[in-house]
Formats: C-alpha cells, structure tokens, sequence
C-alpha cells in the first residue's frame, strides 16, 4: 500500500505517541519513578549494589547527564524536599534516647570527638589542599563529621545490639548529627539574611528558642493527640504535620527546615514505638515512595562527566574520603583509650560511626543550592559528584568493618548456655492432613522435654467457609487420634480448634496464645507446577515466625529410623537457637537409639562436639567435615532408605544464610525424593527478612559473596601449594 494515501497517514498518525525526550508529561514522569522504584531492588541485589547508591545511579541515568530520559519538573522540588525531610525525621526517630541517657557521658565524648576531628582535619585540607574558601571548607568538612546508623542491622542480627560499644556509637550519633546540622543551619541562614551587626546573637537565640519550643510543646501536643485519636491514618496525617511544622518553624526565622524535621524526630520518638503500627506506616510511605524518589533526583543532579573527566574532581572525592574515615578512626581510638575499652570494641564503634548518608545528602544539597554573588555555588559539581563516592565508600567500609567486629564479640562471648537447653517449651503441631498426623505427632514425641508437662499442642484451623462444617468435623477427629496418640504413651495433649481467614494467620495467633517456642509442620506436596516446594503455608510461617520451625516428610515410621545426618551451614553456631535445635536433635536420638551422623564446616563441627559432649555425654555422634555448603551433594551416597536427612536452613538475611538455599528445594526433589527428611529454621533473632531500604541500604549477602570469594582463593592456593 502507498505510503502517501490518506488512509496510512492516518495509521501512521494513530500510531505516533508524540514521545519525546526527556519526557515532561507529569504522567509519564511519575510511572516511570514509580517503575524505577519497584524494579531497581530487584536488579541492585543481584549486583551487589547498596539500595541508596543504586537509588542515585538509576538517577544518574534517566537525567540530563545520562540518557536524558525524565525532565527534572517541579515533582522533583516536592518530593524531593518532602524526602528530604523524612529522612532527617527518620534520623530522628532512630535514636534511642534511653540508651543515651545511661552512657551520656562516653556518647558524648564520642559524639564530640567524631565531630571535632573531621571537622578539624577537613576545614584544613579543604582550605589548603583543594583551595575553597572559609564558608565552603566548613561546610564541606561538617558532611566529614555527620554519619547514619547504615551497619546497625547487623548489629541487631548478631544480638550484640546491647554491648556498650554500641550504645555508646548510637549516642555518640545523637550529639554528631545535632551538631553538624546546627552548622548546616548556620551556613544556610548567613545567605538568607543579612550578616551584619547583630546577625549572629539574633541567630543563636532564633535557634535556641525554636528549638526549646520544639522540644517542650511538640510531645506534649503528640501525647495529648495520641491518647484522643487512635486511628492509624489519623495519627500517621498527625505525625507528617508535626514534621512539617517543625520544618516550616525553621525556615521562617531563617534556618534550614531540615533542623526541625530532625528535632521533631528525637522529641517524638518516645511516643512512637519502633515496633507499631504507626512506626511501620511511616517506615513503609517513606521507603516506598519520598525517599527514592528524593534520592532519584539527587542523581538526576550528578554529572558523571564531571567526575570522571577531570582530576580535580577525582582529587576531591579522595580527599573527602580519606578525611572522613581517618577522622571516625581518631574519634573511635581515643574514645577506647579514654575508657580504657577492647580493640574490638573500638572496632565496632568506628564501624558504626563512619558510614555516610541522611545529613550528608542534606548538606551537600543545601551547599548545592545557595548561589554565591559571583553566580558560583557554595558547594560545586566536584564536591556533589564526590559525594556519592563518600556514601558508597563510607557505607561499604562501615558494613563490613561493623559484621567483622560483630562476629569477632560473638565468637569471644560464644558460651554454651545449659539453660537455653533446658529452657520452657511448648511445641505446636498443625494438623490438615490424616496421612502425615502420626508422623508428625511421633516427631513431636520425641524432641520433646520429657521434664516438661503441657508441652505440646494440636492445632486444627478452619477457614470460615461454606464448607467449614466439614472442615470442622472432619478437625475434630484429627484432634481425637492425636490426642490418643499422645495419651498412648502417656503424655498430654493440648488440642486446640479455631477459625481463621487463611491457615497461616490462624497458625501464628495461635502460636502466640499458647506461647510456643516451636512449630512442627508437613512438608507440602505439589499439587501443580506453578506450586512452590514449601507451599504458601510455610513460607508466610517463616516471614512472620522467628523461633524454631521443622518442616518434615517420613517415608517410614519414626521409630524406625536407625540414622539421623545432619547437614549444617557455616556460621550456624552464631545463630540465636544452635544450642536448642542441636539438643532437640540430640533428644530424639536418645529416644529412638540411633546415631547422630554431623556434616559441617571444620569450625561450627568444633562448636557442635563442644555442646555435644557438655550437654548431651551420652549421644552417638559422628563428625565430618563440609567445608562448603555447595558440596552438600556429596551426602546423597550415605542416606539409605531407613535415614533421616535433617538440613539446617535459615531465614533470608540472617547470620548463616547462603544463596545455595534457595536451591534446596530442586536439590531434595531431584536427590532425596525417596528418603526422610527435614529442613530446620532455627531461633534467630529479630526481623530475619534482609530489607534493603534507607535505614539498612547494605545487604548481607554481598558480605557472603565475599566471603565465597575468599573461601574459593584460599582452596585455589591450598591445592596450588
């Protein structure tokens, strides 16, 4: 068909969008973020990419200094200030004031050494190395003293979040922080206003009696909100307004609203618990939405060009860099040596205390936006490209250092507590399936504490459905064959029937009803190909249920297995319940006479016969060495048909996560169909789930990617020499 008829050009017409780039349609802009935002952790995990930084290079891309794809419009401005502010009053909330007051004094002299110094050195090598101006090098050299809580997660997951090191870190960021925004503020109002004459008495006093006010009215018109509207929206619409005026308060005698944002965070977080409703939603608006999208127009900023085309740029960071750390490390020796602490602690406090991100950001693009009178910017290109090289760098260095000092306090303090052995338990078993009850009711049997009375607890959940009748009568004779199982060999039962919207709500509620400490499941059976192994039902347990799950599968009678093998990761002895699960393994080998077959790294194996033989003396047991937890095929050849195969898994994100687990399930299906097995989620502390959001933008997992890595070197040189 001729191209030039009417007809084709109306097609042609029809078909064009009318795209052009960079994209200006507020529409269009606002998808595009929303897709940057929902698929960039995706791709950021699998490159090893802290969130944050990730955040800024899909920026760096879409701007007018990448592929020029998105327009830097007014949305930008707005959410832009709006994350900005969020993430100061985040900065807020994440300090814990009680800790602070029971260490006051070391805090403080930490937090007054890590702001001096960087301070101190930065105002010098800014002035003499890279030749700013007074203002500037200030400035400059206060983002060198503030730093973010980046690597207290791994703290949290180790257990060591109450060490004196740590509190004393946490604290010390309170006093850091404070005092490098109030020379952010002071920076900023001096181009605000007029400097002359009165100028500074007129500031001090601005900004101290804004912030008593802040501090006196602030909680105490939160407590009163708090205790007359308990609906969660309302609250959180509340909190958000609290911010803001606290922002605008700032601003309208001159200082940065930043300050205020941040001081609403400190004096509203007693009234904000960290693990409630309101604190979630506010957790969850921001990291969902303001601060990417905050952290996308900060890359849209970045000229890479810039960084990379010229040496003073790359002079600049490097100098930015070397002073930041080098100043943490002064404040973190002389602190340890004042109070006469461990290395080790002097360690974690520098590790907590040098990663760079919330008031950094904010005073790099404040410094960015004030316009000097000779057109130039307080804060220029070098020094905001720098600056994410100073995050990426700071927070890497920060993770790290923080995990490896972490595991050096675990493996120092790592003693076999017989009480964690012999501690209350009460384990639940869910009940759907007539085939696999006794099986599971025998298991339950014998990890139990024989010590113990009413440990033990049959649970039938019902969906309210219109055939929950059935469902009903079908639970109850379940319940009366596991109770007269139980009952056979003299031991109680608790049976317990209840309705539920789905099995796994039901199953958690009534974990905490009845106060168990332990879960004991089937393993699912794949009813088609889009099923997952595990099933819906023990993947949600195991997001919501941080204590001890066994998810089981018997092709024989319990009783007469003759060999328990045991596959256990590396690190599995730094998690919270090793030395539960190794005794309720040990007890059902007692209970059944069969031996204990162990397959671990030469390092948790020690961790296992210590246990073994304080604990549980009379247990056959058997060592072999697993070096790497991607030879666990090697075991296939020594499980028979009359084995249990027990693997000790954990939870994505905790301390002895690997990848290789999420190749279990096609490893069982394909090489222990026919057999036993169990796969065990020991205690682990906290929230195990890894979240890479602005609060913990460094995975653990590219610390296991290093340590991979090392392992793989190591064995080349080993066989090599």
């Amino acid at each position: 068909m001729n191209s030039d008829s009417p007809f084709m050009k109306e097609m042609l017409d029809w078909i064009d969008m009318n795209i052009h780039f960079p994209i200006t349609d507020p529409t269009w802009i606002f998808f595009l973020v929303l897709v940057i935002i929902l698929f960039a952790p995706i791709v950021l995990e699998r490159l090893r990419i802290p969130h944050i930084i990730g955040m800024i290079l899909a920026g760096v891309v879409i701007g007018e200094h990448g592929f020029n794809i998105l327009a830097r419009d007014s949305s930008f401005e707005l959410f832009g200030k709006v994350g900005l502010y969020y993430i100061m009053f985040l900065a807020g909330l994440e300090m814990n004031m009680e800790d602070f007051k029971s260490i006051r004094v070391k805090a403080t002299v930490l937090g007054l050494l890590a702001f001096v110094f960087p301070l101190g050195i930065g105002i010098w090598t800014n002035l003499h190395i890279l030749g700013y101006g007074l203002i500037t090098s200030v400035l400059l050299a206060s983002m060198y003293a503030s730093h973010t809580l980046i690597a207290y997660p791994i703290v949290i997951r180790y257990g060591i979040n109450r060490q004196r090191a740590v509190s004393i870190a946490v604290g010390g960021t309170a006093v850091t922080d404070t005092l490098t925004l109030l020379v952010l503020a002071v920076v900023g109002g001096m181009f605000k206003g007029d400097t002359s004459g009165m100028f500074w008495v007129w500031l001090v006093l601005k900004v101290i009696v804004l912030s008593m006010i802040i501090m006196y009215t602030f909680p105490r018109i939160g407590r009163w909100f708090f205790r007359r509207y308990s609906d969660n929206v309302v609250q959180y619409i509340f909190v958000m307004a609290m911010v803001f005026l606290g922002a605008g308060l700032m601003e309208m005698v001159g200082m940065e609203g930043i300050l205020g944002a941040f001081l609403a965070g400190l004096v509203l977080n007693r009234l904000i618990p960290h693990v409630s409703p309101l604190m979630s939603h506010l957790e969850f608006v921001g990291n969902a939405l303001f601060i990417p999208y905050f952290l996308i127009g900060v890359g849209m900023l970045i000229n890479v060009n810039v960084l990379f085309g010229h040496i003073d740029s790359l002079k600049v960071a490097g100098v930015m860099i070397i002073v930041a750390l080098v100043g943490k490390w002064i404040a973190s020796w002389l602190t340890q040596k004042i109070y006469r602490m461990k290395a080790v602690e002097r360690e974690l406090m520098f590790g907590l205390s040098n990663a760079q991100a919330a008031a950094t950001l904010a005073a790099v693009l404040v410094g960015y936006n004030i316009i000097l009178p000779d057109g130039e910017r307080l804060l220029n290109e070098d020094v905001l490209n720098g600056t994410i090289l100073l995050i990426l760098v700071t927070c890497v260095v920060s993770s790290f250092i923080t995990e490896h000092a972490a595991k050096q306090i675990v493996t120092d303090e790592a003693e076999l507590d017989e009480g964690k052995a012999n501690e209350k338990e009460r384990f639940l078993i869910p009940l759907s399936n007539p085939d696999t009850l006794e099986d599971l009711i025998s298991l339950g049997l014998v990890v139990r504490n024989p010590k113990q009375l009413d440990n033990l607890v049959a649970l039938n959940v019902i969906n309210d459905s219109n055939d929950s009748v059935r469902l009903e009568m079908r639970g109850r004779r379940n319940l009366e064959r596991a109770a007269q199982i139980a009952a056979s060999v003299n031991v109680p039962m608790r049976t317990v029937s209840r309705f539920d919207l789905n099995i796994a709500t039901g199953i958690l509620h009534a974990a905490k009803e009845y106060d168990v400490t332990g879960i004991i499941i089937g393993l699912h059976r794949k009813t088609n190909i889009v099923d997952s192994f595990f099933g819906n039902l023990a993947e949600n347990l195991l997001k919501k249920y941080y204590q001890q799950v066994m998810i089981a599968r018997f092709q024989m009678p319990v009783n007469t297995l003759r060999r328990i093998l045991v596959a256990v990761p590396p690190k599995a002895e730094y998690e919270h319940g090793f030395v539960k699960w190794v005794s309720h393994l040990c007890r059902m080998s007692g209970e059944l006479g069969c031996r204990l077959h162990f397959f671990a790294h030469p390092q948790t194996l020690g961790y296992l016969k210590g246990c073994i033989r304080k604990l549980h003396k009379e247990v056959l047991a058997e060592y072999q060495e697993l070096e790497d937890w991607e030879d666990l095929l090697i075991i296939t050849g020594q499980v028979n048909f009359d084995h249990l195969l027990v693997i000790v898994s954990s939870r994505r994100g905790s301390i002895s996560y690997d990848s290789a687990f999420e190749r279990l399930p096609g490893q069982i299906s394909k090489y222990f169909n026919t057999c036993s097995i169990m796969v065990l989620y020991p205690d682990q502390m906290g929230d195990p789930n890894e979240q890479l959001t602005f609060s913990d933008p460094h995975g653990y997992a590219e610390s296991q990617l290093y340590d991979k890595v090392r392992n793989r070197l190591y064995k080349w040189f080993k066989k090599e020499a």
